[in-house]
């Protein structure tokens, strides 16, 4: 019998349901019972009364006569024998637990009155309604979780249980919770590219320092420093939520492909630009820096990531310096070679450290 779901007989064929109903309890008696087992069960007793009424039927014998008197299978054991002890085929288990319920002594008869019957079969629909609610409620609540971290001038692009990736920054971290209603990563340091499996029903969302980078299917890139963040959409389009103030809504801006967003103390700015632009400011993730009218002390921090020779800012005269330009991310010394050259820096080389100050 496959994982999914079994095909529901026509009305009035009760011994085919039964039949079903016997399959499931034989695969929940065997070894091999998944998460997937428990879905496609759950949603063969949803699909009618029935089937509810049959497995509850089938499931009280087989409690009652015991696994050791159903299969008869030299357990020597006290009591019954634990699931997953019998390794005859589904199949035949099914066969044998049919066979050991019909073969049970007849019930003394009892009269009952309309009233009691319908007491039972409310009974047994509240019972199956509770099975059912517990596997959904186990299935929504399970989550995926995992953390993502890379070195100093590391650059690792991780595979997401959703199909989801992840491309980190040097000196970066993540961590991720999918669950059925919500995929969140927490970005806490660095930056990431994440291209995102599309999934309407569960919203894909970064946050960082209060803000929600909200997506279904897309590419996009957000980046956390000391100024602030920085969202790169290259695919598709998000969402970003600002952090919430009181009772009131959270503000948020929809930014399209080949939107830039810079979160500062100042507030949201948005810049637009072609696709093809916002991608290039993503070329860290093939060894580039791309700097586009960049304060001086984000570019030191960008360079930081990818060198263990730090760079230091040495005063705020040469901090707010702004640069432009393509420069390899390994490659500080020429960097600073540039600087001398065309600016007003003049730099201090030490063993660990090149610390820039105006001249």
């Amino acid at each position: 019998m496959s994982a999914g779901t079994p095909t529901d007989p026509a009305p009035g064929h009760a011994d085919r349901v039964e039949a079903q109903a016997a399959d499931w309890l034989a695969r929940l008696d065997g070894d091999g019972w998944a998460d997937a087992d428990a879905a496609a069960l759950a949603a063969w007793l949803e699909a009618a009364t029935a089937h509810r009424v049959a497995f509850l039927r089938l499931q009280s014998a087989w409690q009652e006569t015991g696994r050791l008197q159903a299969l008869g299978a030299g357990w020597q054991g006290q009591g019954v024998p634990p699931r997953g002890i019998w390794h005859a085929a589904p199949g035949d288990r099914r066969a044998q637990l049919l066979q050991a319920i019909a073969a049970r002594p007849p019930a003394r008869p009892r009269a009952r009155t309309t009233g009691a019957r319908w007491r039972l079969a409310t009974a047994a629909g509240v019972v199956a309604c509770a099975l059912f609610a517990g596997w959904a409620w186990r299935d929504r609540q399970h989550v995926d979780a995992a953390s993502f971290r890379t070195a100093v001038g590391e650059i690792a692009t991780q595979a997401l249980a959703d199909g989801s990736s992840a491309t980190l920054a040097g000196d970066s971290r993540i961590e991720v919770r999918l669950s059925r209603g919500e995929r969140r990563v927490d970005l806490l340091r660095g930056e990431a590219i994440f291209a995102v499996a599309k999934d309407p029903s569960r919203p894909f969302v970064v946050a960082t320092d209060g803000y929600d980078v909200v997506a279904v299917g897309t590419r996009f890139s957000v980046r956390r420093d000391e100024p602030g963040l920085r969202v790169v959409v290259t695919e598709g389009t998000v969402r970003l939520q600002s952090p919430a103030a009181g009772d009131a809504a959270r503000p948020s801006a929809l930014l399209p492909a080949g939107s830039v967003a810079l979160v500062t103390a100042d507030g949201v700015l948005v810049q637009s630009m072609a696709a093809s632009e916002a991608d290039h400011l993503l070329g860290w993730r093939d060894g580039m820096l791309a700097f586009r009218d960049t304060p001086l002390s984000q570019a030191v921090a960008e360079f930081n990531r990818y060198n263990t020779r730090q760079l230091v800012i040495g005063d705020a005269g040469v901090a707010t310096l702004r640069i432009g330009g393509n420069f390899r991310g390994d490659n500080a010394d020429g960097f600073v070679r540039l600087l001398e050259a065309g600016f007003p820096v003049r730099a201090e080389r030490q063993d660990q450290r090149i610390v820039l100050r105006s001249r």
